[in-house]
């Protein structure tokens, strides 16, 4: 369907990646992976047409559509919700000219027996099926459905989408891909603004879709679920799996075992025969046995091993101080902005020890009841407590709420640290892949995985007993989540951690607050028993719909007698 050949980047004479290859087949589900930095973002900006490969080509056969969703876009405003992802079905227009053209011009031909006239009946044919394919009877009802999906309320779709952050009006332009039916969809981290329920809508809509798609996630549950065939960008070059991602990492391990198995084999043998050789090089009686191994030696195909990226974060939390028992507890507590109330009556127990997520909906108060809990915001009503001897370590949403951007990575450090830890400073950067130069780099110009980790860096810097994380892991790559969730599993303070990847949080929580229209409720047990009791509540709940106009219709009147 879509063909990439030899394909090149480079800047400055310094590749990004080099001879990337491979075909893009119908209903193909092809999870993009790599390490920030690989080159995935210019991949997809190569083929959807936003830039121009150093070298190769990009094939895309004409009438194939491409729906390109990027990390960061620009997004309109000046319309209603509902009435920007209509604008979604503005190609349906067209159709429509085209099947009342087609449809008056055979109402006035007679020469039904023609050629021409049976051709009129099959186009017609054809774009009537697209029309429906794309779902032109029920536009409204399929933009509503994408809405929802994607976490809109119905209150929603008549509000100003200049009234929602951009995170939610990503999720507008997320829909109005969806709702165009793309042959070929690429998306690039959409679930970085998604919240655990509609990433699993999109999960089940990516699924059942029925056109090729491209998907760069850090979300490896999310792939595992999505996709059946995986393309690793590595060093400059691309590696192709068909398999889901959980399975490709299996393979790759296996892979380079045995390809190091037989090169050191085969490299045991070369240095026999290269010792044969010197050895008896001068010697007359031996010289066609020299030859003979010399033509051998020239003639090998010496095995090669894939180059391996061993730069990895370093991560190790200071140990934690000795708390009391209890480390923090809500009562009753309310949180409003103006009018808008975001919860009431939250009542949250945090003993020490305990590993907490907070999960819901964006826009239901975790962030806020992060904030509240570290003192960076008040609650009207209620009591909010932290508890004896505890020192909270905050890891942002926004980092750039909290780092100055005229700062160089190094002097965002050393105006926190205080006592020994100031001589480690070069150490701690260094674990976090600050290294030379980048220590220099003023923090408005990293990227969003470096200031994670710049972020990450700076709770190296205090033994915090309560490390309170808010998506942590939105900007970091596979390898990076890794070592953070294995690093937090050896943590021995307490710990409470807002995220929307349940691969992340697998593990590594035992209990739940569920933040869900303006109530907080307690669960106990792991991320999966509790998304299990949740669809299964939300099964229930739509079967007590399903039942209530049922229960609420009033008895057919008796028959005349």
């Amino acid at each position: 369907m879509v063909s990439l050949s030899n394909l090149e980047v480079s800047f400055n004479g310094t590749f990004l990646f080099d001879g990337v290859t491979f075909m893009v087949n119908p209903r193909d589900r092809i999870g993009l992976v790599g390490k920030n930095g690989a080159g995935k973002s210019t991949l997809l900006k190569i083929v959807v047409g936003q830039q121009a490969p150093s070298g190769g080509q990009v094939a895309v056969p004409d009438g194939i559509e491409v729906g390109y969703l990027p990390q960061i876009m620009k997004v309109p405003d000046g319309r209603t919700v509902l009435n920007e992802a209509l604008t979604a079905f503005a190609h349906l227009q067209a159709l429509e000219q085209k099947l009342e053209h087609i449809t008056a011009e055979l109402g006035a031909r007679t020469d039904y027996e023609s050629a021409a006239y049976t051709k009129l009946i099959e186009q017609l044919g054809d774009l009537n099926d697209r029309y429906h394919l794309l779902g032109g009877d029920n536009r409204e009802g399929e933009a509503e459905k994408a809405l929802l999906g994607l976490g809109f309320k119905r209150t929603d779709f008549a509000r100003p989408t200049s009234e929602f952050s951009g995170g939610w009006r990503m999720r507008i332009e997320l829909a109005k891909i969806l709702l165009q039916h793309p042959d070929l969809l690429l998306l690039d981290e959409p679930t970085n603004h998604l919240d655990i329920e509609s990433i699993q809508w999109l999960e089940d809509y990516l699924k059942d879709y029925a056109g090729a798609l491209i998907l760069i996630s850090h979300d490896r549950a999310f792939l595992d679920a999505v996709t059946n065939r995986t393309i690793e960008l590595l060093l400059g070059k691309a590696y192709d799996y068909s398999v889901p991602y959980s399975k490709y990492v299996a393979l790759r391990r296996e892979r380079r075992e045995q390809q190091l198995a037989a090169y050191r084999n085969q490299q045991k043998a070369i240095g026999k025969t290269e010792e044969f050789i010197e050895r008896f090089r001068y010697k007359a009686s031996k010289s066609n046995q020299v030859q003979s191994r010399v033509k051998q030696l020239e003639k090998l195909d010496r095995i090669e091993v894939d180059d391996e990226d061993t730069a990895a974060l370093n991560i190790k939390f200071p140990p934690a101080p000795r708390s009391g028992n209890v480390v923090y507890v809500a009562k009753e507590v309310q949180k409003r902005f103006d009018e808008h109330v975001v919860f009431s009556g939250a009542n949250i127990s945090v003993e020490r020890g305990e590993r907490i997520a907070f999960v819901g909906r964006n826009g239901e108060g975790k962030t806020t009841m992060s904030r509240i809990i570290t003192g960076h915001l008040p609650c009207e009503q209620g009591e909010s407590t932290v508890g004896h001897n505890v020192n909270i370590g905050y890891y942002a949403q926004n980092q750039d709420d909290l780092m100055n951007g005229d700062f160089t990575v190094y002097d965002t450090l050393e105006r926190v640290a205080t006592g020994d830890i100031r001589a480690r400073l070069r150490d701690i950067l260094g674990a976090f892949l600050f290294r030379g130069e980048d220590v220099d780099k003023k923090v408005r110009v990293l990227s969003g995985g470096e200031r994670s980790r710049l972020a990450m860096a700076r709770l190296m810097l205090e033994p915090y007993n309560l490390l309170v994380l808010d998506e942590p892991t939105n900007h970091m790559d596979m390898r990076s989540k890794d070592i953070l969730k294995s690093a937090l599993l050896k943590y021995d303070g307490t710990l409470i951690v807002v995220s929307h990847d349940r691969e992340f949080l697998d593990g590594l929580v035992d209990k739940v607050y569920e933040f869900r229209d303006g109530k907080v409720k307690e669960h106990l047990g792991s991320i999966w028993e509790f998304l299990q009791r949740r669809k299964l509540e939300s099964m229930r709940a739509l079967e007590a719909q399903a039942a209530t106009p049922k229960a609420e219709k009033a008895p057919p009147p008796p028959p005349p007698r």
